[in-house]
């Protein structure tokens, strides 16, 4: 607890001015009282950190106290407001007490906190504890998750969805599907001879970000045709089908070696009008760090597949490894912008402990395999912006991630900062985990990671739709969680 103060207020210090020719006098204060400047002190008391399994009523209690008065004390679930307290100055300090139902959250990690202001203007900071929620909630109240949107999809692996609100569907063994309307049409836009073994094959789409007005639909699949290699193409769209022989290739990546995995497949246009590709290291990790080797790469093209002339390694590279715009990945298999901002988040596939999302800035080493997740980040490395665990830490709950333990980071999706979703949910990173099967939530402003559903099939990509519902696309359908 902390320590009350009681201010004194000082005497009033008369001075007495004798003039020449007569006599007066005048007064002034000093040693007038300071202004408070002290915030209150805040101790969140239950639950405790690293909590797990809560379930019902939960109690949330904090001691608070100030040098003068108190003047309101808010409680906080996952960055919304649960309680307010307006006290008015009418105490300095005590116990503050209210509760939350956890059968209205998703199970799994959750941030309790509390603050309070005083009547000077002071506010504290934040006391917390991230806790997780037991039972089988799947998703928040409110919300409706429908995993039968899409179904009957075929090992699918990205997705993109057009100004028209159709979603172009990449399956692994070489089909790109359209869902028109809710439903998944019968004839495919175009199908493709692709290599489908481990990680190969259809692995990305993106649409121009002029699809409007040219029909461009861009795809990063696996050619077998003077040895396996990935390739960036374009196909220009007849309706819901490619214009037959509107197929132009635009560029091709060196060749794979024997290993089928750690291929990538990321692709999306940034704001800056330029395409984008994560390619993994195809098991050969030193080359993550090869600027000479596009493998372990985040790299930038123009539409054209020609390659900008300000990337940062352009002057000191040749050939296609100028293209090279990120490195140090592992297998940056999904990644994401932020609308209207242009931010980046790149979602890298850990190895042996962590799983990661990295901010993606030009010319950033993000240290594969000479660092993992927080591990072994040296000067020079850029660090993950979240990172979780492949298991549980000790306690359960403490150090990066939290309570969320996956093993294969997928998708990912900027909800805006308007949207269908309520103000809690917006302006946030949604992403997932492959194998765990869950869609977890970071809170943008806090840093803070918050539990959000639960699938019953694995996850590959997301996006938030032109409706303002979240998509996730697993290997064998849509899922669209939506609210109300």
């Amino acid at each position: 607890m902390t320590r009350f103060h009681r201010l004194a207020v000082a005497s009033t210090v008369l001075i007495v001015v004798a003039g020449c020719g007569g006599g007066g006098s005048s007064s002034m204060p000093v040693g007038a009282p300071a202004p408070d400047t002290d915030a209150p002190t805040v101790t969140l008391t239950a639950p405790a950190a690293f909590a797990s399994g809560l379930t019902g009523t939960i109690a949330v209690n904090a001691n608070v106290s100030d040098n003068v008065g108190l003047a309101s004390v808010e409680f906080q679930l996952d960055g919304v407001a649960i309680a307010d307290i307006a006290i008015g100055g009418g105490g300095t300090g005590g116990p503050f007490a209210t509760t939350l139902d956890a059968s209205v959250y998703p199970s799994g990690q959750h941030v309790i906190r509390v603050r309070a202001s005083d009547t000077s203007g002071n506010v504290s900071a934040w006391s917390s504890a991230t806790v997780s929620f037991g039972g089988a909630v799947a998703q928040p109240a409110g919300f409706t998750r429908n995993e039968s949107w899409v179904t009957a999809l075929t090992n699918a692996t990205a997705f993109a969805q057009a100004p028209d609100g159709r979603l172009f569907v990449a399956e692994q063994g070489g089909t790109l599907r359209v869902v028109k309307n809710g439903a998944l049409l019968a004839t495919p836009f175009v199908s493709i001879a692709v290599d489908s073994s481990g990680e190969r094959g259809l692995i990305g789409v993106a649409l121009s970000p002029t699809f409007a007005n040219d029909g461009f639909v861009y795809v990063y699949s696996t050619r077998t045709a003077g040895g396996a290699h990935n390739r960036i193409s374009r196909y220009t769209a007849a309706g819901d089908v490619a214009a037959a022989g509107s197929e132009t290739t635009l560029v091709d990546l060196p060749l794979l070696s024997a290993a089928t995995n750690h291929n990538g497949g990321g692709m999306h246009f940034g704001a800056d009008g330029k395409l984008y590709l994560g390619v993994g290291e195809n098991a050969n990790p030193p080359a993550s760090q090869d600027l000479s080797s596009v493998f372990g790469k985040l790299l930038r093209f123009n539409a054209d597949g020609s390659i900008p002339t300000d990337n940062p390694f352009y002057a000191t590279q040749t050939g296609i490894a100028r293209a090279i715009w990120a490195y140090g990945l592992r297998n940056p298999f999904t990644f994401a912008f932020q609308p209207g901002t242009g931010k980046l988040h790149i979602n890298d596939v850990g190895q042996s402990t962590w799983e990661e999302i990295d901010v993606g800035a030009a010319g950033a080493n993000y240290g594969w395999p000479n660092s993992e997740g927080p591990d072994n980040v040296t000067a020079g490395i850029t660090g993950p912006l979240f990172t979780y665990k492949h298991s549980a830490a000790n306690p359960p709950g403490s150090g990066p991630g939290g309570f969320f333990v996956g093993f294969a980071i997928a998708g990912g999706a900027f909800y805006p900062t308007t949207g269908a979703f309520p103000a809690g949910y917006r302006d946030q990173y949604y992403f997932a985990d492959y194998i765990s099967q869950w869609v977890g939530r970071l809170d943008l402003a806090s840093g803070d990671a918050y539990a959000f559903a639960q699938l019953s099939g694995s996850p590959v990509d997301m996006l938030v739709g032109l409706d303002g519902a979240l998509y996730v696309l697993t290997r064998s359908g849509v899922t669209r969680i939506s609210s109300p």
